[in-house]
């Protein structure tokens, strides 16, 4: 019975990890036509899940980075979103140069993505100057109210 509880809690810890890259790889695609439609931008680069790690041993993730023109658009997917990751994401936003200082000179809108956004949630992230999207007609798109300037970091 034990030995049966451990294989299924690792598989669920596979399965959650599995969804999460589920999200990530369903987001990502969708990102240059987001910020073409938004911004009027033609994606340069798109990379996913871009890691560094610093001389002091500190290791960051990013879900997805995409460079047009003097923007870099730094996405956190999340399968459910909430208040907490806004929260972390903040700190992920401001210690982006510190990972990725070739990007030091261009202005940086952070994205929020998930399957599904409440509502609360959105308006949350939307005070906090992060661009959200969750699943809508084209699969991705953006949450915000309209005419939602995101925050230049």
């Amino acid at each position: 019975m034990k030995q049966q509880n451990r294989e299924m809690n690792i598989k669920w810890g596979e399965m959650a990890r599995k969804l999460g890259t589920l999200t990530e790889d369903l987001v990502a695609p969708s990102i240059p036509r987001i910020v073409n439609e938004e911004y009027g931008l033609e994606v340069s680069f798109l990379g996913i899940r871009m890691k560094k790690k610093l001389r002091d041993g500190r290791i960051k993730e990013y879900d997805a980075i995409a460079v047009a023109d003097e923007y870099v658009f730094v996405d956190e997917t999340k399968s459910t979103l909430n208040r907490e990751y806004v929260n972390d994401f903040i700190k992920d936003i401001q210690e982006f140069r510190d990972y990725f200082p070739e990007y030091e000179k261009n202005k940086i809108i952070g994205i929020l993505a998930s399957l599904y956004a409440d509502e609360g949630v959105v308006r949350y992230a939307e005070k906090s100057g992060f661009l959200v999207l969750a699943v809508g007609d084209k699969l991705m798109e953006v949450k915000n109210s309209k005419g939602f300037k995101p925050k230049e970091w």
